[in-house]
């Protein structure tokens, strides 16, 4: 079994013609003044967006890679022994009825 990756998938569709008509679209509405200006205000927001999605991935990492904390020790009852009883108590033993004659 092989997989494929496909690095657009969103652009799967979209042929030669279609990209040139976007393009034409994008000139027509900011003009060629503002389009290297539209291109660097992009690739910083990627790149922002990059930095912030790279950090809480590392966040997620170190998480996941630190020693789990012991849980709290209950404090100790007044009177109460510290150790636990080497032996578990009995239970009192039933008393026979008494013989009738």
């Amino acid at each position: 079994m092989t997989f494929q990756t496909t690095g657009l998938g969103f652009l799967e569709g979209i042929g030669g013609m279609e990209m040139g008509m976007i393009l034409f679209v994008v000139l027509l509405l900011f003009g060629a003044d503002r389009l290297p200006e539209l291109a660097r205000v992009m690739g910083r927001a990627m790149r922002e967006f990059k930095k912030a999605a790279s950090g809480v991935e590392e966040e997620i990492k170190a998480a996941l890679q630190e020693q789990p904390k012991p849980p709290p020790v209950p404090p100790a009852t007044v009177g109460a022994s510290p150790l636990p009883p080497s032996e578990p108590p009995t239970p009192p033993q039933p008393t026979p009825p008494p013989e009738s004659s």
